[in-house]
């Protein structure tokens, strides 16, 4: 079960997220306790997919490196075809929400299941919106989970790194 507290940032490019990752780490944080999601790809681009045998995961397209890097340092990774949003893919905890929310057929007040996987770790529902928006515009979503005092140090973190936003939301 994922941590219902968390920090969620929002970062307008790859480079920014995967540096935002690698200062979470550098401060110490379990890296087992962060999710990040994003769109993987730019319009322009085409999706191959990606495979996970073990503990290796191989991504293709434009951005496979950085995805392969993400998930070297987080502990899962998917890819989705959420309407609306298209592809996305999922590293961290957060990947098990959403299997929840899709297995179990979860509908929270017309949200996508990115969005109710969101709901399911106490994110509300206008940070949903905003989030999803954002994900559309190819940012990338990065979500520290853990107790109070965890994402409250999160946030001063990730705040320092410069995000286009960043929140706490606890439950």
């Amino acid at each position: 079960m994922v941590d219902k507290n968390s920090c969620a940032a929002l970062y307008p490019t790859h480079e920014q997220a995967e540096e935002a990752i690698r200062v979470l780490q550098k401060a110490a944080f379990d890296i087992k306790k962060v999710s990040i999601v994003g769109k993987g790809y730019h319009q322009k681009e085409h999706p191959v997919g990606f495979y996970n045998t073990g503990e290796r995961v191989k991504f293709w397209g434009v951005q496979g490196a950085f995805w392969g890097n993400v998930w070297g340092l987080l502990f899962g990774a998917a890819m989705f075809w959420i309407p609306g949003l298209g592809p996305v893919v999922i590293a961290g905890p957060l990947v098990v929400s959403l299997v929840g929310a899709l297995e179990g057929v979860v509908a929270v007040g017309g949200l996508s299941a990115l969005g109710a996987a969101l709901y399911s770790i106490g994110i509300p529902k206008n940070s949903i919106i905003r989030y999803e928006t954002a994900l559309k515009s190819d940012h990338y979503l990065i979500i520290v989970h853990g107790n109070q005092k965890e994402v409250e140090r999160a946030h001063d973190v990730l705040a320092a790194n410069k995000p286009t936003d960043v929140a706490i939301h606890l439950s």
